[in-house]
């Protein structure tokens, strides 16, 4: 009796660090988002507003899963308040809408500065000479489960949601390009029969945005997305949530693959923006 009593409680001991979190988030998603954290969403995030009721809804549930698994760390003497720590899940949940994905689950702390950050970057130079250095910066996604965002950049890329510029849709890119093994510019898509596809159109694309930031022209994206593969599905992203019209007219094959990845049409979220002058009349040329 008394070794079956054993069995039991090992048994127990095992299992209770396996169940208590489950249960713990089962009890967190049972309650709706808080009147106040709904309110945020509604005068803050400007396209949640002309979202259909259903994914208003799914939003609210990533939200608050998002803020019960994610610690919030304010830096340089920064205060998070619920307030902004809603506003960051909010627009990084907006990237797993209609997608049967966890929430981020290699991420586990995002650390808010008040404005631009520095962070050590090592220069390499002739000869392949390493130089220590520093860079600023407005965000950066980390491999180790943390993600760095200043919250002047955050409110920016809220007050204007179609200059396709989001510091937070393009770090939290950068955690689901990750989920794949590496940061590479080719996230787990699911299928391996995807990643032709998404292949040929990707690197289609980023290799003609090379070659326009090479001759500085004008384009939908940011020329920052040339920088690398990587980088490039970050301001893909951007893009396709802020400057959906416009991705979709000038980058037809860009626009369905990222549609089939997020599951998501951003065009009925957003306003159509006002017809482009002809670049002869001196508009800008988009590719």
């Amino acid at each position: 009796m008394d070794a079956l009593l054993w069995i039991a409680l090992t048994a127990l001991l095992i299992a209770l660090p396996l169940y208590y979190p489950r249960w713990r988030l089962r009890r967190v998603l049972a309650q709706p988002l808080p009147a106040a954290a709904q309110t945020t969403l509604e005068r803050y995030l400007p396209v949640y507003r002309r979202m259909p009721a259903e994914l208003q809804q799914q939003l609210q549930r990533l939200v608050r899963q998002f803020l019960h698994e994610k610690k919030f760390i304010g830096c340089e003497g920064l205060e998070v308040t619920d307030e902004m720590a809603v506003l960051i899940a909010a627009q990084a949940c907006l990237l797993l809408l209609n997608r049967p994905s966890k929430v981020y689950p290699a991420l586990h702390t995002i650390l808010l500065y008040p404005a631009e950050f520095v962070a050590p970057r090592a220069h390499v130079g002739p000869g392949g000479v390493v130089t220590p250095g520093h860079q600023s910066m407005l965000g950066e996604s980390w491999d180790d489960g943390r993600v760095v965002l200043a919250w002047d950049a955050v409110l920016r890329g809220m007050a204007d949601w179609s200059d396709g510029h989001n510091v937070v849709l393009h770090e939290f890119a950068h955690q689901l390009d990750s989920e794949s093994g590496r940061a590479n510019g080719a996230p787990y898509l699911g299928n391996p029969a995807s990643y032709r596809e998404w292949s040929e159109v990707l690197t289609r694309d980023y290799n003609n945005l090379r070659l326009h930031a090479l001759y500085r022209q004008d384009t939908v994206m940011d020329p920052y997305g040339a920088t690398s593969p990587a980088e490039f599905f970050a301001v893909a992203t951007e893009t396709f949530f802020e400057k959906p019209y416009q991705m979709a007219e000038h980058h037809v094959e860009l626009y369905a693959e990222l549609s089939k990845y997020y599951r998501v049409d951003p065009r009925q979220w957003t306003s159509a923006p006002p017809p482009v002058m002809p670049a002869s009349y001196g508009a800008p040329a988009y590719w």
